[in-house]
């Protein structure tokens, strides 16, 4: 090989950066490449200069595993930084905030060793009852994508590189593996991927992990449009694609697509797959070159920076003081009757409340973090100049309730001039693998707060909660203050709030309904069989309850403060608003303004408003600023079906300013320049421009996707990407014993308060999944006999007896190969 040869190599058009390496490497050793080491690790070849770096959990806080990762990488970790959840940093409204959370977890990611930190989530919040909301930003994709860009750039400002997950249109946890993704084409990139292409874009991410889930019958790891056309060519991503672990699907067609990494290993299942079908010319070697060359691209470079960070370490204490003020940052405060709040020095009060003695301040799941320290309410009320008249639990943490703790709550209640109540949803309500049943309190807790507010007028309710609740119990309380997962520090920053020694400034990123029924994904969450059918459309969240006219409780963008906000002198272009913010009230504080944009008259349907700015703004008592916010290239474009591009509607646009999307204190009208594309015939269907979207029929809906919408019913013989729990429906006799077993499990385990994670990821699993799960002890043939048993009975038992026995014997001949590279 030549010089010139060694420098530039070129497939395609593509250059080849690491031809040098490359070029070391054999056939086998590049496809082994593709495919991860173990649970957590890349694979290496220190010899031909390509090293291993380490992946882990960290959406709020670095999830790095002691010893060796077992294979469903759930045991315990080394402490970290537990900082607030992404749904609560979002209500922070703040950028420059979750650009300092990022740099703590990417300064704590390099020290110990992670090169690849998995996270932030930015998945949209369609439904309220996704169990995995706490993990993610918004109903709203301008503020996810924001929000999450902020928390790439200050992870990868220390060299190593962020991960933004689920890519993409992966909203709910039920058999999320083995689900199918309906979505019309303009939904898809208006609500799913914006998000996404921001957090690319802006936060200039090096590395996506896909999602389990398949999207109009394509798995995500495999989808090409998704994953070249519009990633890499479209948006210019420049890093490499991870698969979730377990969601590589079929290895070789993920490469092809432009997935990079299958995690975790399979013990050389996958790569072995491939390697066989680049000989056979299914798939060129120069393509898996260049999906090595990208991955390389990235790996060396994080490699790098965390080697730099080798033997330094952390101020516990200064990330402690930082998850508190990103705490104190998000804090929203729902209900403020008579200004009950902040509580006087010297005020004398009762805390009850089982979350007060033992904070509930993380998710479940894969994101769980063991923290460095913990406050606890009733540890650090000391701090606080209260009259802390006593303590009680006053309901069980899980289960019924129980009348005793209740009573004795009671009586307490009456000893004190304040009750601060302390309610939540437990870990049961919200954790990977689960999705929620309702959007209801538990009734022990309502049951309690009716009993205190009966002999106590001057109940203020604190809650804790990663995801919106119903709340017809709000009239039995003065006072409503909410710190969503706050994190390690968040019950200290919550009793500065109380106190007023910290004024809350948070706004909601998400709508509280008054009732789920009025959601507008209602009618179609969660799915029935194989397929999620997205029929709402672009009408999610506030885009659906501004567009409907439907009453909601607290609307999108709400939230109070201890000081009130004037608003004058509107000054609006197309390209951008300028106003005066005024404190108007006697304390300082901080106002998230909002923009958000309106076509007056559109020739395509439009929800009735959509966020297209905001800032953040302290002001100190009677103080006034001039606020710019700037609309960007996303502020009046939709996506064009017809012309598959984001084109502009021209004509007179609405630009409304206000404290909430439902507050709107100034406005003005602007004419837009449009780009006079041709319409797509499903501009005007009647149902979806009207909003009136909770019963749309299959004639609609076909019209809005531009195909027929697919055929998600089970056929009762199951398939490999069917999930595991679906063996109710196996005819094998056998394997519904398992599937009873199973479901006995994790039922169990449900009513002990702590979901068994490793039953749920089973539960939900697909058969092929088995095999991309097991370290390499069980290949994808193996799982094809298994399904046989399943779907046969006595022909179909000793088939797949047959197939598991041979697969045996053909695997271990591939882990001892696959060992070999270790």
């Amino acid at each position: 090989m030549t010089i010139v040869q060694t420098i530039r190599f070129i497939e395609g058009g593509v250059t080849v950066k690491h031809q040098t390496i490359i070029s070391k490497l054999t056939l086998e050793e590049k496809c082994y490449l593709l495919s991860g080491k173990d649970f957590w690790s890349t694979q290496s070849y220190s010899k031909k200069g390509v090293p291993s770096v380490c992946l882990s959990d960290g959406p709020h806080g670095v999830r790095k595993q002691e010893g060796a990762g077992d294979q469903l990488g759930l045991n315990g970790s080394i402490p970290a930084t537990c900082f607030p959840t992404a749904a609560t940093i979002a209500n922070s409204w703040d950028p420059l905030l979750g650009e300092e959370i990022g740099r703590c977890l990417g300064e704590e990611a390099a020290i110990q060793d992670v090169a690849v930190l998995l996270g932030p989530g930015l998945n949209i919040k369609r439904s309220p009852l996704c169990g995995r909301n706490f993990e993610y930003f918004s109903e709203d994709p301008y503020l996810a994508g924001k929000m999450a860009a902020s928390y790439i750039r200050g992870i990868q400002e220390n060299g190593v590189s962020a991960c933004p997950k689920h890519f993409a249109a992966n909203n709910s946890e039920l058999r999320r593996q083995a689900s199918d993704s309906i979505v019309d084409e303009r939904t898809f990139r208006e609500i799913y991927l914006t998000g996404f292409e921001i957090a690319v874009k802006e936060g200039k991410a090096k590395s996506i992990m896909s999602s389990y889930n398949c999207i109009n019958g394509v798995y995500a790891n495999e989808n090409e449009h998704l994953l070249q056309e519009i990633l890499r060519e479209e948006w210019g991503f420049d890093g490499f694609v991870v698969s979730d672990w377990g969601a590589n699907n079929d290895f070789t067609e993920g490469v092809r697509a432009g997935s990079h990494l299958e995690m975790p290993t399979t013990g050389g299942d996958g790569p072995e797959q491939l390697i066989r079908d680049c000989k056979a010319g299914k798939i060129s070697e120069a393509l898996i070159d260049r999906r090595v060359d990208e991955l390389l691209d990235v790996v060396l470079s994080v490699r790098k920076a965390c080697d730099a960070y080798k033997g330094k370490e952390f101020s516990v204490e200064a990330h402690h003081a930082a998850a508190q003020k990103a705490s104190e940052q998000s804090i929203v405060l729902l209900k403020n009757e008579e200004r009950i709040l902040p509580l006087k020095a010297g005020s004398k009060v009762a805390v009850i409340g089982d979350f007060a003695k033992k904070a509930r301040y993380q998710g479940a799941g894969s994101s769980v973090v063991n923290c460095t320290k913990l406050d606890n309410t009733m540890d650090v009320i000391s701090r606080f100049d209260l009259n802390v008249v006593g303590y009680e639990p006053g309901y069980p943490r899980f289960g019924a309730g129980d009348r005793k703790l209740e009573n004795q709550a009671v009586e307490l209640a009456k000893k004190a001039d304040y009750v601060l109540l302390y309610l939540g949803l437990d870990e049961i309500s919200e954790s990977e693998g689960l999705d929620r049943q309702h959007m209801k309190l538990p009734k022990s807790q309502v049951s309690l707060l009716k009993a205190v507010a009966k002999v106590n007028e001057n109940v203020i309710v604190v809650m804790s909660a990663g995801s919106a609740i119903e709340m017809p119990w709000l009239p039995l309380c003065k006072a409503l203050i909410h710190g969503y997962l706050c994190g390690q520090a968040g019950a200290a920053a919550m009793l500065k709030a109380i106190m007023g020694e910290v004024n809350p400034s948070g706004k909601l990123s998400e709508t509280y309904v008054r009732k789920y029924e009025d959601t507008s994904s209602a009618p179609y969450f969660p799915a029935n069989q194989r397929t999620v059918e997205y029929r709402e459309g672009l009408y999610v969240g506030y885009r659906y309850f501004e567009t409907a006219k439907v009453p909601v409780l607290f609307p999108f963008g709400y939230g109070l403060s201890y000081t009130t906000f004037a608003y004058s002198n509107l000054k609006a272009s197309a390209e951008k608003v300028t106003f005066i913010l005024t404190n108007t009230g006697d304390c300082d504080g901080a106002e998230v303004a909002q923009l958000y944009v309106s076509a007056k008259n559109p020739s395509i349907y439009r929800p009735a408003k959509e966020l297209k700015g905001f800032c953040k703004v302290f002001l100190k008592a009677g103080e006034s600023k001039e606020v710019e916010i700037l609309l960007d290239d996303k502020a009046y474009r939709y996506f064009n079906i017809e012309t598959n591009r984001f084109e502009i509607d021209g004509g007179s646009y609405t630009l409304f300013v206000g404290a909430s999307v439902a507050d709107i204190r100034l406005q003005a009208d602007v004419e837009v320049q449009g780009t006079n594309a041709k319409l797509p015939e499903n501009a005007r269907i009647p149902c979806y421009a009207k909003a009136d979207i909770k019963k749309v029929s299959d004639e609609d809906f076909t019209k809005l996707l531009g195909h027929a919408i697919p055929d998600g019913s089970w056929s009762g013989t199951l398939q490999m990407n069917d999930a595991i729990c679906q063996l109710y429906y196996a005819k094998s006799i056998k394997a519904r014993v398992v599937w009873k077993v199973m479901d006995g499990l994790l039922k169990k385990s449900m009513a002990k308060g702590k979901p068994d994670l490793n039953i749920i990821f089973i539960y939900n699993m697909p058969f092929r999944a088995i095999g991309k799960m097991a370290g390499g002890m069980c290949s994808q043939e193996m799982c094809e006999g298994i399904l046989e048993i399943v779907n046969g009975h006595a022909i179909g038992f000793f088939k797949g007896m047959g197939k598991i026995i041979a697969g045996f014997f053909r695997q271990r001949k591939v882990l001892r190969k696959a060992r070999s590279f270790k």
